[in-house]
């Protein structure tokens, strides 16, 4: 199952760390790919692409926006075993050097290959819609302290959460795209026509970046579609209604959180008819429980509880990320009545283009980077491959 597709009697062949083959079993030459081996699959099962996860804050007990590099990497292998081969680790509104510092910690993951990049959460968003966020720590866009996350960024940024109807927003989008980063509209109080105009401005400028950090289908993204905006209104549709639009008209992809918590399982089944699987991007907004049983965490500055799987602020009852895998959410997604090869889509291939990444992931084709999930019939995993390396995983490391 790939780019929307599902294939019956179907194979994929790996070699030295790439898909060498991908298509009818019955086209499978093994003597024109000596060194490939056919993957195995469960009766009824399928087999995937790794998923990519753009807004993810940990994992296993490690936090993206606070802990140190080892429970950072400890974070992304749990994420990696449970079919998240690749992902950006997303940092939370903070003071000018925690954000400085943690990008330090980050860095090396990037170098490596653990991680893909890292998104910044704020600290331009609105004070009304700052949910999760330190309310301490938000800004209007401010040219220095922009200057000085991305040079500590040294290019590894790849998107950045903000709010249009600050101001300055207009300056900062265009700032974020002339550095390679890709904006993403969210933790906002706009009106329909700001989030509109803003959304445009950018899906322009990141179609005329010469930049090479975004692919073909670069545009803009909206973090989590609904959580931290307003409602959407019929006489007052607010920013929901503009990007939903422009999502349908392929200039923005939006984020849904399809874990059963974040939105109404029909919430999510109408964004995907409305919009189309291509235009919509699953993820976890993932925090540190997650992997874990319920207790008391950490987000960034603030402490978090986890009851049943929800993580809410301590101090407020704002929710607080997610607990959920992206395997999970694909799963429920499908539960909601996407079809399965939307949902793996929109896990998948159109992530990997926001990255600017689709001719590395995202799809099972010949070249592409060995990064695989079979799952059975269930939409349970049975195995996960990385560069071709299969990993083994407890899908879970406790319960709630």
């Amino acid at each position: 199952m790939t780019d929307g597709v599902v294939l019956t009697d179907g194979a994929v062949a790996v070699a030295g760390g790439v898909i060498a083959f991908a298509g009818p079993r019955a086209g499978f030459d093994s003597g024109a790919f000596p060194a490939a081996r056919i993957l195995d699959v469960p009766e009824g099962g399928t087999i995937l692409p790794g998923l990519v996860d753009l807004h993810c804050h940990g994992a296993a007990g490690g936090g993206f926006p606070n802990d140190g590099a080892e429970a950072c990497r400890a974070a992304a292998d749990f994420l990696h075993r449970n079919g998240t081969t690749t992902l950006l680790a997303s940092l939370v509104t903070a003071s000018i050097e925690d954000l400085e510092q943690q990008i330090e910690v980050l860095r090396p993951l990037v170098a490596d290959g653990t991680i893909a990049g890292i998104h910044s959460e704020g600290p331009f968003l609105s004070h009304h819609r700052c949910g999760a966020q330190d309310p301490e720590w938000l800004r209007d866009p401010d040219p220095e302290l922009l200057r000085r996350v991305l040079t500590a960024a040294g290019g590894t940024l790849r998107t950045m959460t903000y709010a249009p109807e600050l101001p300055g927003a207009g300056d900062l989008v265009s700032a974020l795209a002339a550095h390679g980063v890709t904006p993403s509209l969210g933790h906002s109080d706009a009106d329909s026509a700001t989030a509109a105009a803003s959304l445009e401005l950018a899906a322009g400028l990141l179609s005329a970046a010469d930049s090479g950090a975004f692919g073909a289908a670069a545009r803009p993204t909206v973090t989590h579609l609904f959580n931290g905006m307003p409602q959407m209104h019929h006489r007052g549709p607010g920013p929901v209604a503009a990007c939903l639009r422009l999502a349908a008209a392929g200039i923005a992809a939006v984020e849904l959180i399809g874990d059963g918590v974040h939105l109404d399982p029909e919430t999510v089944r109408m964004v995907f008819e409305l919009a189309g699987a291509a235009n919509v991007v699953l993820v976890t907004d993932s925090m540190a429980a997650t992997g874990l049983p319920d207790g008391d965490y950490e987000l960034g500055p603030c402490a978090v509880t986890v009851r049943g799987g929800t993580a809410t602020l301590a101090s407020n009852g704002a929710l607080a990320g997610g607990t959920a895998t992206l395997l999970e959410v694909v799963r429920r997604t499908i539960a909601a009545g996407v079809s399965p090869a939307d949902a793996v889509l929109a896990a998948t291939a159109v992530p990997a283009q926001v990255l600017g990444l689709e001719s590395e992931i995202g799809s099972l084709k010949s070249g592409l980077r060995a990064d695989i999930v079979v799952v059975d019939r269930d939409f349970r995993q049975t195995a996960v491959l990385r560069s071709g390396r299969i990993l083994a995983a407890p899908y879970r490391l406790g319960h709630h």
